[in-house]
């Protein structure tokens, strides 16, 4: 497999690169954004859906720039490296996706288009209290009276809920199987109960109670569309991880290298550098899964959920280990809010819980175990 990025890619890595660096060029002004509303830069959302960032996945015709998920990889990447808040991963590739991959031409259409061009915000609301990254609804039921749908139940934690325009809802349809539905920002029936988490982000309790909504597509059975945007997000969501690592591990190097102790620098302490040097194997191992794993989403999309789980499970252990060590390795400065690292560390933590973390793919990953063909042993 060829790693390397071809040209274009290479410019829409400096272009997004150019773009989120000036916005948060020093880490003080990530923090003033996410401690107010939104949560995020709107103008910066904004100008990347003039570059196309926010259209990359979805087909032209329905307002989008139909890239792949190399190129998704690149801007979660770069978004990642700044620590950006903007909800490019959850509401573009999981919530825009399941549209792109479920609605019907008109819908995807209007709500892609709305999406790709900045003007309206997309939120998938799927987990419920108690639930654990399963692809099905188990509390949020769906009525349907002639040819009208309503949705009754919870959904927490919806990422950016409060401030959606537009929700996907999963909910139990009367069959017993999970459908898919779109229901406005303000519908009736819907209060929306907004909070920050832990890595600065947003979240919502969403309750429905009789809510009008719309099936997206032709109705039925969309329980393999979310296992498969799933897919599609968590190995973007890798991507992420990839960016966010990157800028610890130089964080943390930079301050071995300059922060000096008994007169000379910390990394003249061997100990110091043989866990500095730990961290980049770290960082290594998981960019080169999650290379191979975007790679076969995009050439080999069968074998896509295997290895999303396959470089899940890395990258929630590079993320752990990366993230631990630069907090320890800087020190009593790694435990204030007032510096970087932590803050990567957080959104590593809370990438690794958004889709099932590492204990949750290495189990999915041991389950298929007597699939594979035995080998004999090498002499």
């Amino acid at each position: 497999m060829d790693f390397t990025y071809d040209s274009e890619q290479k410019a829409l890595r400096e272009a997004v690169r150019g773009l989120v660096g000036k916005a948060y060029a020093d880490y003080e002004q990530r923090r003033r954004t996410v401690a107010a509303e939104p949560g995020y830069d709107e103008q910066l959302w904004a100008r990347l859906a003039e570059m196309g960032v926010l259209g990359l996945p979805f087909a032209e015709e329905d307002g989008g720039v139909g890239a792949g998920p190399i190129e998704l990889g690149i801007v979660a990447t770069e978004l990642g490296r700044v620590l950006a808040p903007e909800p490019f991963l959850t509401a573009v590739v999981l919530a825009g996706g399941l549209v792109a991959a479920a609605g019907s031409a008109a819908q995807r259409a209007e709500v892609l288009g709305a999406l790709a061009a900045g003007e309206s915000l997309l939120a998938f609301a799927h987990a419920e209290p108690g639930s654990r990254w399963q692809t099905t609804a188990a509390d949020v039921k769906a009525t349907q009276s002639g040819d009208d749908w309503t949705l009754s139940g919870v959904k927490e934690p919806v990422p950016h809920g409060a401030r959606a325009d537009r929700l996907v809802v999963s909910a139990v349809l009367p069959s017993g199987e999970t459908g898919l539905f779109l229901v406005d920002g303000d519908a009736a029936g819907m209060t929306r109960d907004g909070y920050p988490t832990h890595d600065g982000g947003r979240a919502a309790r969403v309750t429905l109670a009789d809510t009008p909504a719309v099936p997206l597509g032709s109705g039925g059975d969309a329980s393999a569309a979310i296992e498969r945007a799933f897919v599609v997000a968590r190995i973007v969501a890798c991507s992420e991880a990839l960016g966010l690592m990157e800028v610890a591990l130089e964080t943390t190097t930079s301050y071995l290298t300059s922060r000096k102790q008994f007169g000379v620098t910390l990394n003249t302490f061997q100990a110091l550098t043989f866990r500095a040097a730990d961290l980049y194997v770290s960082l290594e191992l998981a960019r080169s899964l999650t290379l191979w794993a975007t790679m076969v989403l995009a050439d080999e999309p069968a074998q896509a959920a295997t290895a999303a789980s396959r470089a899940a499970l890395q990258v929630s252990r590079s993320g752990r280990h990366v993230g631990q060590e630069a907090i320890q390795l800087h020190g009593g400065i790694g435990m204030t809010a007032e510096y970087s690292v932590g803050a990567y560390t957080s959104r590593l933590t809370a990438l690794d819980h958004l889709l099932g973390d590492g204990d949750f793919h290495l189990a999915r990953l041991a389950a298929d175990v007597a699939s594979y063909d035995e080998v004999d042993p090498i002499p």
